[in-house]
């Protein structure tokens, strides 16, 4: 028997039952379909969380006073809320707090020639700014350097950056994010306008560029400002300790060997000699490779759970590959009997199975791919072209591999006891 003929065998044995194929076919559309989705979201969110990383600056570290006795640094990214581990030993002693003495000490080109950039930051926590009657409270108002922006890759959508000469004036000048800018001034220009913080005049000079949620605190990124770390002391803050150091590494290749010449620098200043410190240095590459290996992990047990509906559907296709052989039983002993092979047999029914997993693995695809042009669960889904072509494959394989029984069983009916059958 030629192929043709067993394809259009195979076809009219579909099209006899349309129902019972269109809902095997929608089991592996589901099947294939969710692997597609959920591998998307989950490649979806490595990708926000890392770009999220990255945009606090390449080769970006960030010094911290320990919060208690003396905790040995690790990786991670400070002032954002996430942090690397770090381990603590040894007695417990008086822990020195990060001043503005150690953050010029960080760009000595002799002990640090791989350090850029080392810029001292003092947070003013929720001050409340107010202009010609409307007010709005800042959840962080950053005192620092010109440096701190370039090394957290901030940049401006109008106006003008401070200066080191602002910086050594006292100046109170300040940088807005889009947030306190739309709050305090609506559609106006801020830029050249006073407002008041916390009894303080300030003059706005520029506007930030949106950035966005921080995806490791929850917050508004953009409600911020900055200004010079002297105006801030002088004003809002104390001459005392720095919240943190933002240090700049002359390139992302250069990160290790500048936050070892970070700690080299800050061990000696602040007498440590044994295997503890009162500081930790987090290194962003540390915790983007850590998010990137847990999120691998994520992405894979999403592709496994979804796969589990791919099983679910080749089970379905055997049962009804068996339900149909057996009511198709004398139509099979009959064609055996006028001398249709056992090859024309095996083949209609494997043909059968095939084009119910194919149809469906197209379908699924198609579904797949619209899906992920839609946000799911605040994530922008990033398809995965592997997984597309991977489901597709594996679909067409549980056509083979859970018809194959089904079409062995009506093969193997011997035509006698076929006819038998009522």
């Amino acid at each position: 028997m030629r192929l043709y003929e067993v394809f259009r065998f195979a076809l009219r044995g579909l099209s006899a039952n349309k129902l019972r194929s269109s809902l095997t076919t929608l089991g592996i559309l589901i099947g294939v379909a969710a692997v597609i989705l959920l591998v998307a979201v989950g490649n979806g969110s490595s990708v926000q969380i890392a770009s999220s990383i990255s945009s606090l600056g390449a080769g970006t570290l960030t010094v911290s006073s320990s919060t208690s006795g003396r905790g040995g640094g690790g990786g991670g990214m400070g002032g954002g809320g996430m942090g690397g581990q770090s381990t603590q030993s040894g007695p417990r002693t008086q822990a020195k707090q990060l001043t503005l003495e150690d953050a010029r000490a960080l760009v000595d080109p002799e002990n640090a020639p791989n350090v850029e950039s080392s810029s001292p930051v003092v947070n003013a926590n929720s001050v409340t700014t107010t202009y010609e009657g409307t007010s709005h409270s800042i959840s962080q108002f950053v005192g620092t350097y010109p440096g701190y922006l370039k090394a957290t890759s901030k940049s401006l959508s109008s106006g003008s950056l401070f200066t080191q000469q602002d910086v050594d004036a006292a100046n109170k000048v300040v940088l807005l994010g889009r947030t306190v800018a739309e709050e305090l001034f609506g559609r106006v220009s801020p830029l050249d306008k006073k407002i008041n913080v916390d009894g303080v005049f300030f003059t706005v000079v520029g506007v930030l560029a949106e950035a966005g949620s921080s995806s490791s605190s929850f917050q508004d990124a953009d409600d911020v400002a900055i200004a010079p770390i002297t105006a801030v002391q002088g004003t809002l803050t104390s001459y005392g300790s720095l919240s943190q150091i933002v240090v700049q590494a002359k390139s992302a290749d250069t990160v290790d060997a500048a936050q070892s010449e970070i700690t080299s620098i800050l061990n000696q200043r602040h007498g440590i000699t044994g295997s503890t410190t009162d500081f930790t240095v987090y290194n962003q590459a540390t915790v983007q490779s850590a998010v990137a290996d847990s999120n691998r992990t994520f992405t894979v047990l999403l592709g496994a759970v979804a796969a589990i509906s791919l099983l679910v559907g080749g089970i379905g296709v055997t049962n009804i590959m068996l339900v149909t052989v057996t009511e198709r039983t004398r139509e099979i002993g009959i064609r055996k009997a006028i001398g249709a092979p056992k090859s024309a047999i095996l083949g209609q029914f494997i043909i059968e199975a095939t084009i119910l997993s194919l149809l469906g693995g197209v379908l699924g695809v198609v579904v797949g791919v619209a899906g992920s042009r839609f946000e799911i669960v605040g994530v922008e889904p990033v398809i995965v072209p592997s997984s597309v072509f991977l489901a597709l494959g594996v679909s067409v394989v549980i056509g083979l591999f859970f018809g194959s029984y089904p079409a062995n069983r009506a093969a193997d009916l011997r035509p006698i006891e076929a006819l038998r059958h009522e």
